[in-house]
């Protein structure tokens, strides 16, 4: 098996060439169904967020394909514009990434939370289109595990939990105050939400777009008022502050309509990926426009070192569950047949010894039951503990030992049964 990813991110491209890379849900599950049919790729995950794209594969020992290539011929873009922009990783490089992804050590936000949820989401995702396989189902879970064991008993100091923590702070930091101004939240997802929320707790007066068709239905953030979608560009000219935090493929602020419709100074603040707000708004006279890549946020204190260095420690030590594992995936199933031919071998002995022993019947079977638990566990032991003790090879030749000596056994078995 082989574990490969291919990804971009805010740390080497800006948020126009981000873009071109995003997924939907619409696109993800067209990848996937791409993906799915090329040979010698076993499963797949997609990662997609507002920082960065990543597209995981499992792949068959002889896979030679271009992960990238495959990836630019689905987006249909020339790859030879783009590759400068992307990071490729294999096996314990690609694994040690995703670890440290989930706790938010490689956030633009040290610590974030929002990241170790996107991490589940995109493996849940995967896995309700039957894209993921059994290595990047367990690699995943594993660097949840991780990330949440970090999250609990590491302390990453001054780390906010999202963007939008980062925009109000860094915005107030530069002089602007949300206490009693007007501000029009567009999009009421997880950002719109925590958006909104956080404007009201500055004091700010908020208001929050729904879609008409869900307008009866959709709970906005206690305090904000709503609005209907359509009707944001009669609102804006009131405003002091505007947040677009949406999903749509389209701007929800196109620049020729904000400017009919602008009166006074307004500070826009776009925080999704792909763009909502038109960039061509900031050659507009009274509008400053922020997107997401102006809030960026650096680890620079000791303080802050000295707790990656533990969340380092912690994953490490994940990590090394994970690849004792998958570095015996392929000879998983040699294992199981050897188990199956030890407990088919101690079947008759013990069936010998225990039809002589002065017992009920349930009480025979559950002594019968009992021996074979311990001695499956007494095998496991042996097992992984020659695993941990032989080198790869010297390990793999032990189990095809162990298989051959069953194997002759039961050969020879089946000669004598057949001797006339």
């Amino acid at each position: 098996m082989g574990i490969e990813m291919v990804g971009i991110d805010h740390s080497v491209a800006e948020i126009d060439i981000r873009m071109i890379f995003s997924f939907t849900k619409k696109s993800t599950r067209e990848l996937f169904e791409e993906i799915k049919n090329v040979p010698g790729i076993a499963g797949c995950v997609l990662l997609s967020t507002c920082n960065r794209m990543e597209l995981w594969i499992s792949t068959e020992p002889d896979w030679d394909g271009d992960l990238y290539g495959l990836l630019c011929r689905i987006r249909q873009v020339p790859p030879e514009i783009y590759r400068s922009y992307f990071t490729f990783r294999r096996e314990r490089d690609a694994a040690a990434h995703l670890f440290r992804l989930a706790a938010g050590l490689e956030s633009r936000i040290l610590g974030e939370d929002q990241i170790l949820t996107q991490v589940g989401e995109a493996l849940a995702f995967s896995r309700e289109n039957y894209a993921a396989d059994h290595v990047l189902e367990t690699l995943f879970r594993q660097a949840v595990t991780a990330a949440k064991k970090v999250k609990t008993e590491v302390e990453l100091p001054a780390s906010d939990p999202s963007a939008a923590h980062t925009a109000v702070r860094q915005l107030q930091e530069q002089g602007l105050s949300f206490a009693g101004k007007k501000c029009l939240v567009i999009g009421n997802g997880v950002m719109g939400k925590l958006a909104a929320t956080l404007l009201k707790e500055q004091g700010a007066d908020v208001t929050v777009t729904v879609r008409q068709y869900r307008s009866g239905v959709v709970e906005i953030p206690r305090g904000c008022r709503r609005i209907d979608y359509g009707k944001r560009l009669e609102l804006l000219p009131d405003c002091d502050f505007a947040v677009s935090a949406t999903v749509s493929p389209n701007y929800t602020l196109p620049a020729d309509l904000v400017k009919e419709c602008i009166r006074r100074p307004i500070v826009l603040i776009d925080l999704a990926v792909p763009r909502d707000i038109d960039p061509a708004v900031r050659e507009l006279p009274d509008v400053q426009l922020y997107d997401i890549d102006c809030f960026r946020e650096e680890a620079t204190s000791e303080e802050q070192r000295r707790a990656i260095r533990q969340a380092e420690a912690l994953i490490e030590k994940q990590m090394k569950d994970f690849f004792a594992w998958y570095d015996c995936v392929d000879v998983m199933p040699l294992i199981g047949r050897i188990k199956r031919e030890i407990a088919a071998d101690l079947e008759p002995r013990l069936s010998k010894k225990l039809r002589d022993l002065p017992l009920e019947e349930e009480r025979r079977r559950q002594l019968r039951a009992d021996i074979e638990a311990a001695a499956i566990k007494t095998m496991n032991k042996m097992l992984f503990g020659l695993r941990d003790g032989l080198e790869q090879r010297a390990f793999r030749d032990c189990l095809d030992c162990m298989d051959a000596i069953y194997r002759e056994e039961q050969d020879e078995k089946r000669d004598s049964d057949w001797k006339p």
